[in-house]
């Protein structure tokens, strides 16, 4: 089977379903960021999470998807990604990566954001700048008759003509009823390559960008990641669909 025919194309209503999920993940993530505070575990975060996620009548997506055990995954300060909520403590100064997925009405919609909480250093607040602002150009890409890969290689130029590094284990993905649907979206590659895009798919793009080296490890609880070399990472993420007007983000307020 191609390539193209396991993209799933979205009909105008899924689409519109996608959205609401959207919408409403959206505003668990608002909320949740409001509530971030030195002093809370990564726990508390999760619990948050659930509560929010419970308020608004919808499904968390990642919890019990492959034996995860939380709603959320919350990645500290070298975490990349799929940080295990437990006791670490969140300190004034860390980055705090906050990952969501939920479902509603047989739709998902996934999202992930970094904060800073208290006083960052400009190291770390430059790091989350460059990552928000890679996203934002990943997106610019997503349109009609572009290729997928110019999605992955204007993230790439972007974040390494800044000095940072982009992660290359981890990845963006399709998405609408299924968490993870085809394709694949790398935030690195040469442009003009893979599936052409088209009206009708909904993916999730979400470059992952490391203070040094893109390398990373995954720790012993087999979830976590982490950089090789210990340094900062941060993940921002937008589910969004591709229109005849441009991409249109649906995990925002």
């Amino acid at each position: 089977m191609s390539q193209k025919h396991q993209i799933k194309i979205k009909s105008p209503a899924e689409v519109e379903a996608c959205a609401e999920a959207g919408r409403l993940l959206a505003g668990i993530v608002k909320d949740l960021i409001c509530s971030l505070k030195s002093g809370m575990t990564t726990a508390d975060v999760d619990a948050l999470c659930e509560g929010l996620i419970a308020e608004r009548n919808v499904i968390p997506a990642f919890k019990g998807y492959r034996g995860y055990p939380s709603c959320a995954c919350v990645s500290i300060n070298q975490e990349v990604v799929h940080g295990i909520p437990g006791p670490k403590v969140i300190r004034d100064g860390d980055i705090v990566s906050v990952d969501i997925g939920i479902i509603h009405n047989e739709f998902f919609s996934d999202t992930a954001v970094t904060v800073g909480v208290g006083s960052l250093s400009k190291e770390l607040n430059d790091l989350l700048q460059v990552t928000e602002l890679a996203l934002q150009v990943g997106i610019t890409q997503a349109r009609v008759d572009n290729h997928l890969s110019d999605i992955s290689n204007a993230i790439q130029n972007f974040v390494e003509a800044k000095g940072y590094s982009v992660v290359r284990d981890f990845v963006g993905h399709g998405i609408g009823r299924n968490l993870h649907e085809e394709p694949e979206i790398p935030n690195f590659g040469p442009p003009h390559q893979g599936p052409v895009l088209e009206e009708g798919m909904v993916l999730a793009i979400e470059p992952m960008v490391n203070l040094g080296s893109w390398q990373t490890k995954i720790l012993d609880d087999g979830w976590t990641v982490e950089t090789l070399d210990g340094k900062p990472s941060a993940h921002f993420e937008h589910t969004i669909a591709v229109t005849k007007e441009g991409p249109r983000i649906l995990t925002s307020c």
